[in-house]
């Protein structure tokens, strides 16, 4: 069986050896899966063991597929596998790493879905940092995964929001950021003190969003695939300009606000847009939208603004302009909706995608 060289670097740490290397994911690919399905027994092995069942998940493959075809992707942490010493072997003088040319000789016991996003891969070279641990025992396997995925504490989402004020150039994550930061701290908005800018929302100190949902639902109108386009604006043209997004024509209406976001680049008007328009539903319903977040009053928590930033798109294109105005999205549709100030209530409108959608399709009613 004909075997490949790789340099590698011994680590010896409280469970054992370790071999760390720099491994091509083509080859990285074809040791680890001999199909996506793990047609071989060695990729369930620590699973029955611990009795779990660890499917690939397709949707979260294709999100990384798309990831590593972005100018700036980087997989920085190691991959970890375990392989039997039957497919390898290490030279201690050359300190060298002999692994056979095997379709599915090694476990994946951290990376698996990093390594089936590599398949979408369109360039050249892809070098993975890779932990290799060789026969080693079930227990420490069953060690190692349990920490990997029970020990590790998830960065919070807004306080991954907050973090993009810190990307150079522009793009649609920046942008939705920056009107966030700005509604929050601006005593003229109807957002003021509402939006918690650094994780979940303090209701004793009045704020009843989180940045990143109120990022996440402006972002949706602005952009389809914010990675690909903040990709896009950050290469040069042949003048050494940053490049700009194109529009094309079904964009308008999946993304109302992408027209402004191309062609304002200083994102004045979509800020003075979002304001207009919770303008009008803070003053419709004053009581609910300044509402004490501990109350059961849902129009300023997750629950309302969800369901009204959906129902956004719908008086955006309504109105048909690209600026509507206060007395727009008044005049032309919060007039004719017939909600009162003590309809949104958490029992009518209970969390979730139920309460949102029932709220939705009240707001929509305006029109029929």
């Amino acid at each position: 069986m004909a075997t490949i060289k790789i340099p590698c670097i011994p680590a010896v740490q409280p469970i054992g050896s370790m071999y760390v290397c720099v491994m091509d994911s083509v080859f990285l690919r074809k040791i680890t899966f001999a199909d996506t399905r793990r047609a071989t027994d060695s990729f369930n092995t620590i699973e029955e063991y611990i009795g779990i069942q660890r499917e690939l998940d397709p949707k979260r493959k294709k999100e990384i597929g798309k990831y590593v075809n972005l100018s700036d992707a980087t997989f920085p942490n190691s991959i970890i596998l375990t392989i039997s010493s039957e497919f390898v072997f290490y030279n201690e003088t050359e300190r060298m790493l002999e692994i056979q040319e095997e379709a599915g000789i090694a476990s994946v016991l951290d990376g698996q879905h990093r390594i089936a996003g590599l398949e979408y891969y369109k360039g050249n070279k892809f070098d993975c940092i890779v932990t290799i641990f060789i026969d080693m025992e079930m227990e420490d396997q069953a060690v190692i995964f349990s920490t990997i995925n029970t020990e590790q504490k998830k960065v919070n989402k807004s306080l991954v929001s907050d973090l993009y004020e810190l990307y150079q150039t522009r793009n649609p994550q920046r942008t939705c950021h920056n009107i966030a930061r700005l509604l929050a701290t601006n005593k003229q908005s109807p957002f003021y003190t509402k939006i918690s800018t650094l994780g979940a929302a303090n209701k004793m100190k009045g704020e009843s969003l989180t940045q990143y949902i109120f990022v996440r639902e402006l972002l949706a109108h602005i952009s389809k695939n914010p990675l690909e386009d903040r990709d896009i604006m950050k290469q040069k043209d042949f003048w050494g300009n940053n490049r700009k997004l194109s529009l094309k024509p079904e964009e308008l209406e999946r993304t109302c606000l992408r027209k402004l976001f191309i062609e304002d680049e200083s994102d004045l008007k979509i800020t003075q847009i979002i304001i207009n328009y919770f303008k009008v539903i803070k003053n419709k319903w004053p009581k609910s939208w300044d509402a004490d977040p501990i109350s059961n009053s849902i129009l300023n928590k997750s629950t309302g603004f969800i369901a009204l930033m959906k129902f956004f798109k719908t008086a955006y294109l309504h109105i048909k302009k690209d600026e509507p105005s206060y007395e727009d999205f008044n005049d032309l549709i919060f007039s004719k909706i017939k909600l009162n100030d003590d309809s949104f209530t958490s029992d009518k409108y209970p969390s979730g995608a139920v309460g949102e959608n029932n709220l939705l399709k009240e707001l929509k009613s305006f029109s029929v």
